[in-house]
């Protein structure tokens, strides 16, 4: 694998890095193209996806620090020890924080943000795979299994090329979510939920694929995490659906007293 595509001495240029950014690019066009949509501000994207990014790095970091039991300087500032589940918090915490103190309403927001949480996980995981980073899985056959012998974590072994499983899956589940936006995004807070439930039947089903310490029996922290988010998805979801009727349109204009929506333009919010 390549996980350095251009050497500068002291800089370079990071597979696992041109992803990341590959997806915090691709995310930010798809939440500012369905904010302006459904009439929200949609400058408000770019700070939504740096807020992620922020608050997706610190939580990872802390996480790892936490687990290795190194709360240090060097140990936060390194550019290794990213724990999935940490970053997940702390993204959330980022963009909740920038979401509720935005003009946008809060729930449709969130659930634009939602599908691209998958989006952007499956564009990071071919930068995990770029990197040979160690996120693969055990040792395999199969005539599609791989070595990385030029890795950050290294071997010569072929083994279950993990990385591309979850990019798969992960696309797949952005697709379906993608397709069916506009019928869930009718009650706030469904399509959240959906993303919660989907990005945690992702990772309990990808951690079958991975060489992670096992915590609890035959599972991972990464599944009981995946499990709580799952968890968390459908009681957001009956949530959502038992509350009174939300017109969204309504909340978009209070939060802009300045701009004047048109007839035409709120008869097609109100879809």
């Amino acid at each position: 694998m390549y996980p350095t595509i251009v050497d500068f001495g002291p800089v370079g240029i990071h597979s696992y890095g041109l992803m990341l950014a590959t997806a915090f690019i691709t995310s930010t066009f798809v939440i500012q193209h369905e904010l302006k949509r459904r009439g929200f501000v949609s400058e408000l994207a770019g700070t939504i996806v740096v807020a992620a990014a922020m608050g997706g790095i610190v939580g990872a970091k802390i996480y790892a620090a936490l687990l290795d039991g190194r709360i240090t300087p060097a140990e936060l500032f390194s550019t290794s020890g990213l724990v999935w589940y940490g970053g997940f918090i702390g993204g959330c915490l980022g963009v909740l924080i920038v979401v509720v103190r935005s003009p946008n309403p809060t729930l449709p927001t969130i659930d634009i943000i939602g599908p691209t949480l998958l989006l952007g996980y499956g564009i990071g995981r071919i930068g995990c795979l770029l990197a040979g980073d160690g996120d693969y899985g055990p040792p395999s056959d199969l005539p599609w299994a791989m070595a990385f012998p030029n890795g950050t974590v290294p071997t010569d072994v072929p083994v279950h090329p993990a990385p591309i499983y979850e990019t798969l899956i992960f696309f797949t589940f952005f697709g379906i979510l993608w397709s069916q936006r506009r019928k869930l995004e009718d009650i706030p807070g469904v399509l959240f939920g959906s993303s919660l439930i989907l990005l945690g039947v992702e990772r309990f089903i990808a951690e079958f694929w991975r060489i992670t310490p096992r915590v609890l029996g035959w599972m991972t922290g990464a599944q009981l995490f995946s499990i709580g988010a799952f968890i968390v998805g459908i009681v957001l979801i009956f949530w959502a659906r038992s509350r009174p009727p939300v017109e969204v349109v309504a909340e978009a204009v209070a939060a802009e007293p300045t701009k004047q929506a048109s007839p035409a333009r709120k008869r097609r919010r109100r879809r």
